[in-house]
């Protein structure tokens, strides 16, 4: 008899997460033969879903939810240094659940409750450079694991993320490969709330019900410290933006990838689209949340997003588009969205994504804008695993 372990892992796998981007966690997972546990099969019935109703409370929901089965949390940034060069940066945190709730009293250091995993890619935008890395662990010695701040919140090895008392976060990864060094060391201070995506404390990710996340961004993150090329560090300053989203019901079955940004805009608003497209690469589902300086907040209904000027990888083979156009009638809001370094695709066997430093410009309500921020873009760089034939 083959153990859950050691299963041949199919082309296709269904995988129940909250957001697009846990599909790329849990397919490294799975290549690692981690997920497959009687374990997870018997607790499969156990987990919370993302239901309407949810009240976010910090710095609670900062931390972990152990009673949900995947969650992450995400920081992208763009940095310039006191020379002007601009760099960025993206470090992801990821915890996928086996038991509900976490692990029992008593039991073993070695007993599972949980999966971590991390990447981190840093783009130096006038080198024309672009690495990425990722790493995971059992975290059966403390060496990972997620808490509530204030302290450590998410950290894995050297990598980490945590919150000091008054609120600031600080971010820290550093890692050396192939005799290339890169890393970052930043205090990230709030100047805006979080922000709640979508509506009645759910991120739906689908037309059909049942498809949601809890989900909320701290937006406008103004960091300074430092980031290390090769041994040398470069002081900077800049803006971050961070996600945390968690639940445990899947996307649609079907579905092919997506495309997400989030972007700081000239006029002080901030914005989070995001589109999933379906086996014919066509939008299945779009949306996405602006907030303006002042503190209004508005779900978008009316986005469409258009992609132009295939880039092809020299690394997949894949297209990715190299520009995208974006409009929201609501708002009166057009940019066209462009990547500071061409090639920020990240390459992890059997399957690639592209996710980097973008920076765009357009007219709002008539007037010239431009903007910062990060794409995601997925399934455009050969096979996914949780995305199907």
């Amino acid at each position: 008899m083959i153990s859950e372990a050691k299963k041949p892992i199919p082309h296709s796998l269904t995988v129940s997460c909250c957001s697009p981007r846990i599909w790329l966690m849990v397919a490294v997972l799975q290549l690692n033969g981690l997920l497959l546990s009687h374990q997870a099969h018997a607790a499969s019935t156990e987990w919370k879903e993302a239901l309407p109703g949810w009240k976010y409370v910090f710095p609670r929901d900062h931390g972990p939810h152990s009673n949900f089965k995947t969650e992450w949390w995400y920081a992208t940034g763009n940095l310039t240094d006191e020379q002007g060069h601009e760099y960025g940066f993206q470090l992801t945190f990821f915890r996928q659940g086996i038991l509900p709730g976490g692990k029992p009293a008593g039991s073993s250091r070695f007993r599972l409750s949980e999966l971590p995993f991390a990447h981190f890619a840093f783009t130096d935008v006038g080198a024309h450079t672009f690495r990425s890395y990722q790493i995971s662990s059992r975290g059966a010695f403390g060496e990972a694991g997620f808490a509530i701040p204030p302290g450590r919140m998410a950290w894995l090895n050297d990598w980490s993320l945590a919150m000091n008392d008054r609120g600031d976060l600080m971010l820290k990864a550093d890692t050396q490969q192939q005799g290339e060094e890169r890393g970052v060391d930043l205090k990230l201070v709030e100047e805006r709330a979080p922000l709640i995506h979508g509506v009645d404390g759910i991120s739906r990710k689908s037309s059909k019900p049942g498809h949601a996340s809890h989900y909320y961004s701290l937006t406008h993150l103004k960091a300074t410290g430092s980031v290390i090329v090769n041994g040398k560090a470069h002081a900077v300053s800049g803006l971050v933006w961070f996600d945390h989203e968690w639940a445990t019901n899947q996307l649609d079955k079907g579905d092919s990838g997506w495309d997400w940004s989030g972007l700081h805009l000239s006029n002080g608003d901030d914005l989070m689209i995001f589109q999933i497209r379906d086996s014919q690469g066509k939008p299945s589902f779009l949306t996405g949340t602006l907030r303006t300086p002042e503190g209004k907040v508005q779900t978008i209904n009316d986005l469409s997003m258009t992609p132009h000027d295939p880039w092809k990888s020299p690394h997949t083979g894949g297209l990715y588009p190299s520009s995208w156009d974006i409009k929201i009638p609501s708002r009166n809001l057009e940019l066209t969205l462009s990547p500071k370094v061409s090639d920020q695709e990240l390459v992890l066997s059997p399957f690639a994504y592209w996710e980097g430093a973008v920076r765009a410009k357009g007219v709002k309500s008539g007037t010239s804008i431009t903007a910062e921020g990060y794409l995601e873009m997925t399934g455009y760089g050969g096979k996914t695993l949780g995305l199907g034939e």
